[in-house]
């Protein structure tokens, strides 16, 4: 596995009961039983594989609320104050700062896009700068392109993904949660008609209450119940670099094939936006007709398609299991796809085209990586009506690093019936069932 994790030590004992059992140690799960365990919710977050060993270790590691969508952007907007409050709150580095984020444009129409974003912004509170050609050129003094023009948000930053979510698990442990690695859940326990429990592969937990925060394997995991959660695993593929000039006055840049973001390590991660690979599933068969405009509006032309062995035995195969016996997410700990060496090549020509000083970098790692998508890009936090007691938090579409500890906190209150921060409405899991048109993405 070529990503390096801050390492998490289990909890010495292993619960019967709790008030709230939270699958998945991604970012999503940790900030959930983090907000739960500090209000004194008995809280036991369970992972098959490592903490943060999938998807959160292998983001680009940006905390933004720029170009979100608009129904997302109060979680970006309250996660981003969450970012600086948590590391004197667990007394643990995440590897936040506050550096800004600069999108560059070299087309009119970029730049149009952006100001209209950033006029609805204004109305939920969210302020950027729109930058002049001379102003974008200052910002980014090291490139060759003749910008038209830039969006600047000061605010925004970055945070390491390798480090972010351990920490906040430590947090979690420090308030109370007890946390357990190398376990998958393999189903619910049902009775009633509600969620009783979880059947792990150490045994029952009793629980009244369960957050399905599994990233790629929420839909197959959901589908074992008959619930269906349409997402779609995207591979996505990024690099960084060995340690690199500093040529950034923002700690992330994004611009026509690339996207930088400067490491504490003195590297750069490295990504080309929008890019990835599909794999044909049965699950995703089943799902496709919903995400038509998704792929019209933004993927259509980025992605590439491929069967292979994912479609008998990855996150969206198909089949069925007894929670008494081995489940998929035991066979695959760790969901480590190969990256995609064409995209890391490219980005490597681009960064090095764009930025003379970049010449001659070398990769230092490269990795793969599955993304749960939602059809509108928007996540899905939502309770589930055919089955009280669960919660599901997932289809974070490549936006859940960022917007974890928003996304956390609300999971949290609607498992435990306590007042929303912000409106669930627009994250309910039936908006893609109930006969509402689904919206095609208006940011990524």
């Amino acid at each position: 596995m070529p990503i390096q994790v801050d390492s998490v030590k289990d909890s010495p004992l292993f619960p019967e009961q709790v008030d709230v059992v939270v699958i998945g140690a991604g970012i999503i799960g940790s900030c959930t039983a983090y907000e739960l365990a500090r209000k004194g919710v008995s809280v036991a977050l369970i992972e098959k594989g490592v903490v943060a060993g999938e998807q959160s270790s292998r983001n680009w590691g940006w905390v933004r609320q720029q170009n979100r969508d608009p129904h997302e952007l109060a979680l970006a907007m309250y996660s981003l104050k969450r970012w600086g409050e948590l590391a004197e709150e667990t007394g643990r580095d995440l590897g936040f700062r506050r550096t800004g984020i600069l999108y560059c444009a070299r087309e009119q129409a970029e730049l149009d896009k952006w100001e209209n974003w950033s006029k609805a912004a204004r109305e939920q509170g969210f302020h950027n700068e729109l930058l002049t050609a001379a102003q974008a050129r200052a910002r980014m003094p090291g490139t060759v392109s003749e910008w038209k023009g830039a969006i600047w948000s000061p605010t925004d930053g970055r945070a390491e993904p390798s480090m972010a979510a351990p920490a906040i698990v430590e947090g979690a442990k420090a308030a109370g949660a007890l946390v357990h690695q190398q376990c998958a859940v393999r189903g619910l326990d049902i009775a009633g008609g509600r969620v009783q429990g979880v059947w792990t592969e150490r045994g029952l937990i009793k629980a009244s209450r369960v957050v399905a925060a599994g990233g790629a394997w929420n839909s197959r995991f959901c589908r074992h119940h008959k619930i269906d959660l349409p997402v779609a695993n995207i591979g996505g593929t990024a690099f960084r670099t060995h340690a690199a000039p500093d040529i950034l006055t923002a700690g992330n840049v994004s611009g026509p094939g690339f996207a930088l973001r400067r490491r504490v390590d003195g590297g750069y991660t490295v990504a080309l936006p929008g890019h990835g690979t599909l794999n044909i599933t049965p699950l995703g068969l089943r799902h496709a007709t919903k995400f038509y405009q998704m792929y019209r509006a933004k993927l259509a032309k980025k992605l590439k398609y491929r069967i292979n062995s994912s479609f008998w035995n990855g996150p969206e195969a198909a089949g069925t299991w007894r929670n008494d016996g081995p489940s998929p997410f035991e066979a695959i700990r760790v969901l480590d796809p190969a990256p995609d060496r064409d995209i890391v090549n490219t980005a490597l020509s681009n960064i090095a085209r764009e930025f003379p000083a970049l010449r001659g970098v070398k990769v230092a790692a490269a990795w793969g990586a599955m993304i749960d998508t939602a059809p509108d890009l928007v996540p899905i936090i939502s309770k589930v009506a055919q089955l009280p007691g669960l919660v599901i938090a997932s289809g974070f579409s490549g936006h859940g690093f960022g917007i974890g500890p928003g996304a956390g906190r609300l999971a949290s209150e609607l498992a435990t019936d306590t007042a929303p921060f912000v409106d669930p409405h627009p994250y309910r899991l039936d908006r893609f069932s109930d006969g509402s048109a689904i919206r095609r993405p208006e940011m990524m």
